[in-house]
């Protein structure tokens, strides 16, 4: 099934999402474009989307990688949990990579992006809309990092 149908009826399903990071450490935030079906025009500190039928969590974050930043990178797992604060329930993947600066966004997905240092995000996260998992996502992110480094 789409993940259209799946958040119509409220089916759970199963998303990946990558938080980027650059070689300083910075994390991507970006803008979702304003005719994206789900939270238009809302900040997100991951990049991801819907695994596809037959295809692992991992497949999924690195396509979507490409997809949405037109790069490609070797992804890492973090995480996963049950997210229920988005529009239907959905099994959130978590992975994190470094990607270079230089990203190349899908205008259609991604209106704004830029490098934002851990330091300023909550500040960030309070002045802005973000989609309503992306707070948690970086609070288990940071909570779940034995070293408090970022990827490398």
């Amino acid at each position: 099934m789409s993940r259209r149908d799946a958040v119509r009826e409220g089916w759970l399903h199963r998303v990946a999402v990558v938080v980027c990071h650059d070689r300083q450490g910075r994390i991507l935030v970006h803008r979702r474009a304003g005719q994206v079906p789900r939270f238009p025009g809302f900040y997100e500190v991951g990049v991801g989307g819907a695994v596809g039928a037959g295809e692992t969590y991992e497949q999924a974050a690195v396509r979507e990688l490409d997809e949405e930043l037109g790069v490609s990178a070797v992804v890492r797992f973090r995480f996963k949990f049950l997210n229920r604060s988005g529009l239907s329930p959905h099994w959130l993947w978590v992975c994190d990579a470094v990607v270079p600066q230089a990203v190349v966004p899908d205008s259609s997905e991604v209106a704004w992006h830029g490098w934002l240092s851990e330091s300023d995000l909550p500040r960030v996260l309070q002045e802005r809309a973000f989609t309503p998992d992306s707070p948690e996502i970086l609070d288990r992110y940071f909570a779940g990092r034995a070293d408090g480094a970022p990827a490398q």
